[in-house]
């Protein structure tokens, strides 16, 4: 499912970093992260598998993959509430696009709206693993 009309990757980063201009501080923004995650579309308790799940986070993340290299879908659900939120932005700039795409989209809306800074290593870490597992994706489809 794609939770974004954005037409492009780099529009929905666009998109995401004039959004969190709009918190003033980041009990704010975390607040804003934690709506986000509410609202991703359920997940499946069918899906929550191991190959599917996403080593490297803290958190129980499960990522689900569907399409080709015109277009991939990405489906995820973490057992975290802010790490739900991480999980929204991921897919609105990546679901819905070509692998194309997706391999040439540097997620620049982290450092654009300060995440990088405000996330723990833990979180970071997981953040990273679901960015890589994304690309792995992205990369698998465009072979």
């Amino acid at each position: 499912m794609d939770l974004s009309a954005d037409s492009s990757a780099e529009a929905a980063q666009q998109a995401i970093a004039e959004e969190f201009a709009f918190f003033g501080d980041w009990t704010e923004r975390y607040q804003y992260l934690i709506d986000l995650g509410r609202k991703l579309p359920p997940y499946p308790d069918a899906l929550k598998t191991d190959e599917r799940q996403v080593s490297g986070c803290q958190s129980l993340v499960w990522l689900d993959v569907q399409g080709d290299a015109r277009r991939l879908h990405f489906r995820a659900i973490s057992d975290s509430s802010i790490v739900s939120g991480l999980i929204a932005l991921l897919l609105r700039v990546y679901s819905g696009r070509s692998a194309a795409e997706i391999l040439a989209t540097e997620p620049r809306f982290i450092d654009a709206i300060g995440l990088a800074r405000h996330l723990s290593p833990t979180r970071s870490n997981g953040l990273a693993a679901m960015l890589a597992r994304i690309k792995q994706a992205a990369s698998a489809a465009a072979a």
